[in-house]
């Protein structure tokens, strides 16, 4: 019996460079940069001053204000980024057999900014003024959760959680779901609105963030000597995963197919990953296998790619260790450099700007690669995006915790 084929046909991004997929993509290709000073809280007292934010959203652009005020900001990005992809897609949920539709969208953190809200709150006002919306604004299943109500969907639905590799993780289990023919179609990717208090307290304190704070749109610097640390960013990216067949019935634009995804796990270190890759290595291997493909199959790569010192050595050597001679003729990019680090969204957005690149034929930028580190010395696309025939693309994300995710997806090919 014939493996079940996947496809994308929907897609949805709220991110620091833009609020649609089209806006996004020409910022990143015009080299901008979404980093800059932090105004979601006065940042005067932190060592880090600046992130990736999401300046001027607006969720009721796409949602009943009455919703709106019921889910935490990164459960607005989630739903919103899945109205866009529901939108592109050309679903019309009244001909579907919604128990066949489900959700698993990831997340590293969830709520965490209703959760500082309400500890401010009872602090301040006692537990009698503590929110009735506290624990369904921060649950981490909200995202996937209010994506199913919004659509009156009745198929699977489920949360994941693996730190900066949950989007990844996400729709490696959304793949997975349509292949055993447990659902057609599936909302996936991730949502993540860490850029609080808390959080840029917390990753400060761990010493895992930039602190550039003269220069931020010059802070996010992957592969590059003089980088200091990840800039942390907000958003969400949100794809619809749907069983081939289905969508040709329908009539529905592909724009890439879904041709495999790996896992493994460092088994190491809870923060730092393995400094020769190994695992990472791993996960890619059992990626391109899982595509039936060989490493010189593959035309681009969107690494992981996050600012840190031991992150981007790890994640060159083990590109090396998978692709041999190939790794130095593929290319690479980290589209972090430009939006920062959206931890457990990062993989949302980045199988988008993936799909994009294969569209588009052009493979997007590595900007602030102007001093390349010695040991990270492949073809990063340093600083301006470049025309290229991209027929298949793998995305990775590696996560706190060891978690290794990637996804492979390419042209569709009838």
């Amino acid at each position: 019996m014939s493996r079940r084929r996947v496809v994308i046909t929907g897609m949805g991004v709220i991110a620091p460079l833009g609020h649609s997929v089209d806006e996004f993509w020409d910022n990143l290709i015009a080299c901008k940069s979404g980093v800059s000073r932090l105004t979601l809280f006065d940042p005067s007292a932190f060592e880090t001053q600046f992130a990736g934010q999401c300046n001027n959203f607006d969720a009721q652009r796409w949602l009943d204000p009455k919703i709106v005020k019921r889910l935490d900001r990164f459960a607005q990005f989630a739903l919103a980024s899945a109205v866009q992809a529901a939108q592109d897609s050309g679903l019309d949920f009244s001909r579907e057999d919604t128990a066949r539709v489900g959700a698993i969208v990831g997340s590293g953190i969830g709520g965490i900014g209703e959760l500082q809200a309400q500890t401010y709150r009872l602090r301040d006002k006692g537990p009698s003024k503590v929110s009735a919306f506290t624990i369904p604004k921060l649950m981490l299943n909200a995202g996937s959760g209010n994506i199913m109500i919004h659509f009156g969907l009745h198929g699977p639905s489920t949360a994941v959680a693996t730190a900066c590799a949950s989007a990844t993780n996400a729709m490696d289990d959304a793949l997975r779901l349509i292949r055993r023919s447990d659902a057609d179609i599936v909302f996936t990717g991730g949502s993540e609105a860490a850029v609080t208090e808390l959080s840029v307290a917390a990753f400060g304190a761990m010493h895992a963030l930039s602190t550039r704070n003269d220069d931020p749109a010059r802070a996010s610097r992957p592969f590059d000597h003089d980088r200091d640390g990840f800039v942390l960013a907000e958003g969400a990216g949100i794809l619809v995963f749907e069983e081939l067949e289905h969508a040709l019935k329908r009539g529905a634009r592909i724009h890439a197919e879904v041709l495999g995804t790996g896992v493994s796990s460092d088994g190491g270190h809870i923060t730092q990953p393995d400094e020769n890759g190994a695992w990472a290595a791993m996960a890619m291997r059992r990626c391109i296998e899982d595509a039936g493909l060989a490493p010189e199959d593959l035309d681009y790569i969107n690494a992981h790619g996050t600012s840190t010192s031991l992150g981007d050595i790890a994640e060159t050597r083990a590109i090396k260790q998978v692709f041999g001679h190939h790794a130095r003729k593929v290319a690479i990019s980290s589209t972090k450099s430009a939006i920062g680090h959206l931890l457990g969204a990062s993989g949302g957005v980045e199988l988008v700007a993936s799909v994009m690149a294969i569209r588009h034929r052009t493979a997007p930028p590595t900007i602030n690669l102007d001093n390349a580190d010695p040991e990270c010395d492949l073809d990063y696309v340093p600083n301006q995006p470049r025309d290229t025939r991209i027929r298949r693309a793998m995305s990775n994300s590696f996560g706190f915790g060891g978690h290794n995710a990637c996804i492979l997806v390419g042209e569709y090919v009838p």
